[in-house]
């Protein structure tokens, strides 16, 4: 495959990933297996991956904001936990031999695929029985930030089941999620350059598809609301589910 060839698959890829980041999650399980299958070991995929989900979230951060939704102000509370659990996940995987990340990858989404499932169903009417505590939030959270500085793949939708099971609807979570995501990979992806897992040319590629795919995300998710975004999550954690058991 020449090397037009793939920037231009790349690039596709990222977008369609971009489109599902901004709506659900999971758009990842498309661009690193597309990465690995293009010669880069996981890793290095991994790395690779982060720098154009830092362009899509900041693309889907801008147009959520423009369509007046200002996910900065319900991200706040939640930053913290995030980002250091992202800084620790991302310096255990950036040290992960290939064959653990991909072990430990299938381990991650059969423990977490119950609250995906959760999650993809909860809608605004949903209400917690009793408001979690600053402590158990706080964990929460940095769980979250954990994985995705890891792994990545999917910590949207772990970030829209404890959005929207606190109360908000699932536009509003979109918006939040991806203030979320963009922050917590703005802190990971240092660690990956630093430790030269990051193939800048197909970075490029990636950029342009997923900054492209979070622009349209973010216009579709307000424009369709929670019609559009409930059946994209199931689909989403569908894919997660069979990439998991090795369906495809």
């Amino acid at each position: 495959m020449d090397e037009t060839t793939t920037w231009i698959l790349l690039a596709l890829g990222g977008l369609v990933a971009g489109v599902i980041n901004t709506l659900a999650g999971g758009g990842s399980l498309i661009t690193v297996p597309l990465l690995v299958f293009l010669g880069l070991p996981a890793t290095t995929a991994n790395g690779t991956n982060r720098i154009g989900v830092l362009f899509q979230n900041g693309v889907s951060t801008w147009r959520f904001r423009r369509e007046g939704l200002d996910g900065l102000r319900g991200a706040k509370p939640v930053l913290i936990p995030v980002l250091v659990g992202s800084v620790v996940g991302a310096a255990i995987a950036s040290v992960m031999s290939a064959d653990v990340y991909r072990q430990v990858f299938g381990v991650a989404m059969i423990a977490l695929l119950l609250p995906m499932l959760r999650g993809a169903r909860a809608t605004s009417d949903e209400r917690p029985s009793e408001p979690r505590s600053r402590l158990m939030n706080g964990l929460i959270f940095f769980g979250i930030g954990l994985y995705g500085g890891a792994l990545q793949a999917g910590v949207g939708l772990f970030l829209i089941a404890a959005l929207a099971r606190s109360g908000l609807d699932l536009v509003r979570a979109n918006s939040i999620k991806v203030v979320i995501i963009g922050a917590l990979t703005l802190v990971a992806v240092p660690v990956f350059i630093a430790q030269g897992q990051v193939d800048w040319h197909l970075a490029t590629a990636l950029i342009v598809g997923f900054a492209l795919g979070g622009e349209i995300g973010a216009r579709a998710a307000v424009r369709g609301g929670e019609r559009l975004i409930r059946p994209v999550l199931v689909l989403a954690v569908v894919a997660m589910s069979g990439r998991m058991f090795g369906l495809y």
